[in-house]
């Protein structure tokens, strides 16, 4: 029985990979839909081969924060069941409403509120002890806060709820200074370029200091200390970061020279660029959520069952991260959930599309290039801190930060209030309804 529940819990969790990429196909290709860089297939073609791209950039860092969303120890797995079909039922309601929620905060809002509701199906609202003597409430089966290690960034569910809104703070923020940059890089001034040039030398600077070298891989791939460092995921990651930064710093320093027609023309060039960066963003990002419910799943089978790591099969051997630091996860696990999100987001999301592309602010070339920019560096920073970000909150932030540089009436504030209204209520909706799944699960499992 519970082994039947694990493999139908990885299956729902597939599916769900699947249509958080249908769902958030928009938040790549809006803006080069709507620019017409390329045609709606097109776009979606691009964006999901960049998604499945992602398997070679990104780690599990995100997958090992949404793991411990809830105490594996404490829940069983209908929890994990609950959670996932509320996800993927909310999922559904806001595409077929054209509404740009988060995937993210979906998914993990049903894992939280499955999780309480069985806390207090358990214990009730009363206190109950834990195994070291302390009392415990319902509520303590959720993960809220978790100081970082070593002073890093902090987890659990109050900083996911806390980049509800920092994230889109931060995407519109840094499209608002990248379109200021460029719009000043068209001036035939020396100044912008000098700025341009010091850009460019902290970027290098930045992206060398985070640069893993060959005695500090773990396990290097090649004999050949090059190619080790050239292909170490970590590395990968703060090579496009580079590629990108460097790229417009070069559209920078020419850009005063170029005619309107010229300028145009790169600047859609560029828009591939951008659009690439986000969707390989979206790709780490939202399927890594996915490998960490799956591997949440597996940790709860081995605590409910007392089955010994050992004895699980190869394809299951999954083991969460702990104290120092060890995570193992076998190769299907991610190839799946990457494969499964490209699938998705060549299905398209044109509800969404529109939504992204054209109610909240009018896009050209370039605020396309300003606002995926800013979402796929955004995005980068945020894995690299562990952080699952809504990676809808994250652009649709962007799209704004952009319509600001032009004036503030600009912005559609109608659309941008009613999608603030989606964001709030996601987590706590999604948690009503996966604690509803729940008690009705309970009666038949």
């Amino acid at each position: 029985m519970e082994f039947t529940l694990l493999i139908v819990i990885i299956v729902l969790a597939l599916i769900f990979d699947y249509i958080n990429g249908f769902h958030d196909a928009a938040n790549a290709i809006a803006t080069v839909v709507a620019t017409k860089v390329l045609s709606p297939f097109q776009a979606v073609l691009w964006a999901a081969f960049f998604n499945f791209l992602a398997y070679w950039v990104f780690g599990f860092g995100v997958a090992d924060t949404v793991a411990k969303t809830a105490h594996t120890m404490e829940i069983n797995l209908v929890v994990i069941l609950a959670g996932i079909i509320a996800a993927i039922c909310w999922n559904l309601l806001t595409w077929w409403l054209g509404i740009p929620s988060s995937s993210s905060h979906t998914l993990i809002g049903g894992f939280a509120g499955a999780a309480c509701a069985h806390a207090i199906a358990v214990h009730g609202f009363s206190g109950y002890l834990l195994e070291d003597g302390t009392t415990a409430y319902w509520f303590d089966i959720v993960s809220w806060y978790k100081s970082g290690k070593d002073g890093g960034v902090p987890s659990g569910v109050s900083i996911i709820i806390l980049f509800i809104v920092l994230a889109p703070l931060l995407g519109a923020l840094m499209s608002y200074l990248i379109s200021i940059w460029l719009l000043n890089a068209s001036k035939k001034t020396i100044t912008p370029k000098l700025f341009t040039l010091v850009v460019m030398g902290v970027t290098i600077w930045f992206v060398e200091s985070q640069i893993k070298y060959y005695d500090a891989i773990d396990s290097p791939s090649f004999d050949s200390p090059f190619w080790s460092v050239a292909f170490e995921s970590h590395n990968i990651k703060w090579f496009v970061v580079a590629f990108i930064v460097l790229s417009i710093s070069l559209f920078c320093l020419v850009f005063s020279s170029l005619n309107l027609n010229q300028a145009n023309s790169w600047l859609k060039k560029m828009q591939l660029l951008s659009s690439a960066a986000f969707s390989l963003g979206h790709g780490g990002n939202d399927s890594q959520k996915v490998m960490g419910i799956i591997a949440a799943a597996v940790a709860v089978y081995i605590h409910t069952t007392g089955v010994a790591q050992e004895s699980l099969p190869a394809w299951l051997d999954v083991v969460l991260p702990n104290d120092q630091g060890a995570f193992r996860m076998p190769t299907w696990i991610p190839l799946a959930c990457y494969s499964a999100i490209a699938a998705g987001t060549l299905s398209g999301g044109w509800k969404i599309v529109k939504t992204m592309g054209s109610k909240i602010t009018k896009v050209t070339s370039f605020e396309g290039v300003a606002a995926e920019t800013a979402g796929a560096l955004t995005l980068y920073f945020t894995e690299h801190f562990k952080v699952p970000v809504s990676t809808t909150h994250t652009i649709t932030g962007s799209i704004i930060g952009v319509g600001m540089t032009k004036r503030v009436s600009a912005v559609r504030w109608g659309v941008t209030v009613s999608l603030l209204w989606a964001w709030v209520l996601t987590i706590p909706v999604s948690a009503l309804l996966a604690a509803l799944v729940y008690y009705f699960l309970n009666l038949f499992l």
